[in-house]
């Protein structure tokens, strides 16, 4: 212990501070930050995978539904149908 912590008064006043430790804390925690935000991100961009994949479908059953339609229409006209 030092004379000048001794009398008293703050540590931070007296004891040398660690710059590079303090720089690689806050280095770790904006890492931390971003890493949070990217997976924010991609969570985002999954969901809006998936609701474009359902639509997709939604469409590709729609245009197969349209074309067995429209066959079923064209037998039942040849046959003689209503």
């Amino acid at each position: 212990m030092s004379a000048r912590r001794a009398i008293g008064g703050s540590r931070y006043l007296y004891d040398s501070f660690d710059s590079a430790h303090a720089r690689i804390d806050a280095n770790e925690r904006v890492a931390e930050e971003r890493w949070a935000g990217l997976e924010f991100r991609l969570g985002r961009i999954e969901a809006m995978l998936e609701r474009l994949e359902r639509r997709l479908w939604l469409a590709v059953y729609g245009v197969a539904a349209v074309m067995l339609t429209q066959l079923a229409s064209s037998y039942l006209a040849a046959i003689g149908g209503p």
